[in-house]
């Protein structure tokens, strides 16, 4: 069976207006396939949303992890309850930074920070996604959270009022948090007007197509040449090839002693808890976790 046929990539242009799972939910119901996103978008957000389908669902974790890449313009002088252009006025300042100020500030944005998460995000507090408790006028205050700014680099100043930026982050980045944050710390207020993400991992928007385009393929897009293999989101992840024997016993839940069989004397190479792609005949058999010389399965693909 090809590999396509048991799912894959589906790199999606989303479009503003939409939510990430609403895109999802399309894409599932066009193609008949299981579906899942790596990395939630807001809807004012446009951009790359890689979608797993089929089998590629239980790679999702492993890509949710991976750095992104944003573009996106500050408003200054006025905060919203949701810290974008869809939440209502809050608060304004008359206060404008300049770009001496501006670009003075950044470096105090990259690296490790403490992060407060807007209150309008998908968190679950009790049980409950933090916006919906925001909308239902139940707030919660998030606590702080340790995330990673790559990079931070001031691109426009289209005029007084907005200010453009490229940002380099790690999982669990809020990008209206920084926004709102760098306004802030430049004595003024901020919230997001335009967003859009231009990378996931090794995913750029030169791999995405349009939403409609990917519903319109339907059923047809395993043979489309848009469905990119599962294996194409686990770039980070060392491969180990099996026998065919390996392979079989790996996929029935069987833990490996390795020592025994090819690859035994190569396993120094990894550190116990590694993950990695165990494959065999060139195709991914599964992941598999390196544990006191022993390969234990993880989640299996099935061809």
């Amino acid at each position: 069976m090809a590999e396509s046929a048991a799912g894959g990539w589906l790199i999606i242009d989303k479009p503003a207006g939409i939510t990430s799972n609403r895109a999802v939910t399309r894409l599932k119901h066009a193609s008949g396939m299981k579906a899942g996103h790596a990395g939630t978008l807001d809807p004012l957000a446009t951009g790359v949303l890689p979608v797993a389908l089929g089998e590629a669902t239980k790679t999702v974790s492993f890509l949710s992890k991976a750095e992104k890449r944003y573009s996106f313009r500050i408003r200054w002088g006025i905060a919203t309850d949701t810290e974008d252009s869809e939440g209502k006025t809050t608060a304004e300042s008359a206060v404008r930074p300049d770009e001496a100020a501006i670009r003075a500030m950044v470096p105090r944005f990259t690296g490790a920070i403490a992060q407060f998460p807007p209150v309008y995000s998908a968190i679950k507090v009790a049980g409950k996604r933090s916006y919906a408790l925001a909308r239902a006028g139940k707030a919660t205050p998030l606590g702080a959270r340790q995330v990673t700014i790559h990079s931070l680099d001031l691109t426009a100043l289209p005029d007084c009022d907005h200010a453009d930026f490229t940002a380099e982050v790690s999982e669990g980045t809020y990008v209206r948090a920084l926004a709102r944050d760098l306004a802030l710390a430049l004595g003024t207020l901020g919230h997001i007007v335009a967003l859009r993400r231009q990378s996931v991992g090794r995913f750029g928007e030169a791999q995405a197509i349009s939403l409609d385009l990917a519903t319109s393929l339907g059923h047809s897009l395993s043979a489309s040449g848009h469905l990119l293999p599962i294996e194409a989101a686990l770039d980070d992840i060392p491969a180990l090839v099996l026998t065919a024997d390996e392979a079989a016993r790996l996929r029935q839940g069987q833990a490996l002693a390795l020592a025994n069989f090819g690859e035994g004397a190569r396993l120094d190479r990894f550190d116990d808890g590694t993950i990695v792609g165990a494959r065999h005949d060139r195709m991914l058999v599964g992941l598999a976790r390196i544990a006191n010389g022993r390969l234990l399965p993880v989640r299996m693909i099935n061809h």
